[in-house]
């Protein structure tokens, strides 16, 4: 036994060193583990926990539909998906013989409307003539009655009845011209030809055509790209039916679903940066949020969740949070409707409101191209001057 003591001893000797590398590898560790720890939760407390980010974010757009206000057969077409088009560019033509024809029809019954007020104001002009010759035989009547009273027994009794009766019939005579007069007033009294009803509805009806006829081409209500188109070279449509879409995609915008926990401290105007999946992360988009949305997701679904039928299990609502973005990104760097993005807002701002209350965005118009008022004035001009005879 006393020979082998010396070697257990040797043996333990060489061990320690072992431990010891290993102890304070352990130590090292813990140290480690410890400064990083501090470093998270510092950087926790002075950075990250001011930002709030999701990747359950998407492009959304406009898109404005290309309808047709009038039946027609479409004649030809200038655009097709993926096509760059711009505001009050021409894109769809329909066949314009059947407007054309109903323009004509207008044209026709307004100068027939203006010829027939001209004959009424010349009616009334008659009428006045006749009333006036009325009221002339009115006071012959009279005074041929009182100088055969006057005369006395030289004028037979029957010869007096005679001058009575004409007197009642020329008192008839003017009061039948008194009412042809009036009648004849009533339809042009207060007004010129240019303001008569007659005139003023075969107008509209003219105006109407006009603008039907204009309908037969379609422009572009704002400048983007075509997308969706369904319609085809002679097609007939219906008004109201869908034929293609305009996407702008200079006003783009990002809907980011952040779920209930994380809007907290999301107000409108915090910044936002955001991060397209189809340019990675070497691109940055600048915007700020422009409003909340007014309820989750599933509570807009079509068939929204009866949480208070059956057994219930709680899940976490998910909230659209709108964002602008700069145009000054998307112009260097286009997006399309429907790409994902990652979104991350900066909420060291608190003090900004939880509703926006006002419209961020302009107002969209589609008052483009001609809708035939120049021309139905250009019409009516011609033919009032034609038909009134002024």
């Amino acid at each position: 036994m006393n020979d082998n003591s010396p070697r257990k001893s040797d043996a333990t000797k060489q061990l320690d060193p072992r431990q010891n590398t290993r102890r304070r590898l352990l130590v090292r560790l813990g140290f480690v583990v410890a400064a990083g720890l501090v470093v998270f939760g510092l950087y926790w407390l002075l950075y990250a926990r001011f930002f709030e980010s999701t990747d359950d974010a998407y492009v959304g757009g406009d898109l404005v539909a290309i309808t047709s206000r009038e039946a027609g057969t479409v004649l030809a077409l200038h655009a097709d998906n993926t096509q760059a088009v711009a505001r009050g560019q021409l894109l769809v033509e329909l066949d314009p013989l059947t407007a054309n024809v109903a323009l004509q029809a207008a044209e026709a019954e307004l100068a027939r409307a203006v010829r027939a007020v001209r004959t009424n104001f010349s009616r009334v002009d008659e009428t006045r003539a006749q009333l006036a010759a009325a009221r002339i035989a009115l006071d012959q009547a009279q005074s041929d009655y009182r100088r055969r009273a006057e005369a006395g027994q030289a004028v037979s009794h029957e010869e007096l009845a005679h001058a009575r009766d004409a007197i009642a019939a020329a008192r008839a005579k003017v009061a039948a011209d008194e009412g042809g007069l009036a009648q004849a007033q009533a339809t042009v009294q207060g007004t010129k030809i240019a303001n008569n009803p007659d005139v003023l509805a075969a107008m509209a009806r003219l105006r109407q055509a006009s603008i039907s006829l204009a309908h037969m081409r379609l422009y572009a209500p704002v400048s983007g790209v075509v997308a969706q188109r369904t319609v085809q070279l002679g097609q007939h449509i219906d008004p109201g039916a869908p034929l293609m879409a305009v996407v702008p995609l200079d006003n783009v915008w990002i809907d980011a679903n952040f779920k209930e926990r994380q809007l907290e401290d999301i107000r409108v105007g915090q910044p936002v940066r955001v991060v397209a999946d189809i340019y990675g992360g070497s691109v940055t988009y600048h915007g700020k949020i422009v409003g909340l949305g007014a309820g989750s997701g599933s509570a807009f679904a079509l068939l929204p969740p009866q949480n208070a039928s059956g057994n219930w299990i709680k899940i976490v609502q998910r909230v659209p949070v709108r964002v602008a973005l700069d145009p000054a990104d998307l112009k260097t760097h286009p997006l399309r409707v429907g790409l994902s993005v990652t979104a991350r807002i900066d909420v060291h701002d608190t003090s900004g409101p939880v509703v926006s209350s006002s419209f961020p965005r302009p107002a969209m118009r589609s008052d483009i191209g001609d809708d035939g008022s120049a021309e139905a004035d250009r019409l009516i001009t011609r033919i009032l001057a034609e038909n009134s005879g002024t």
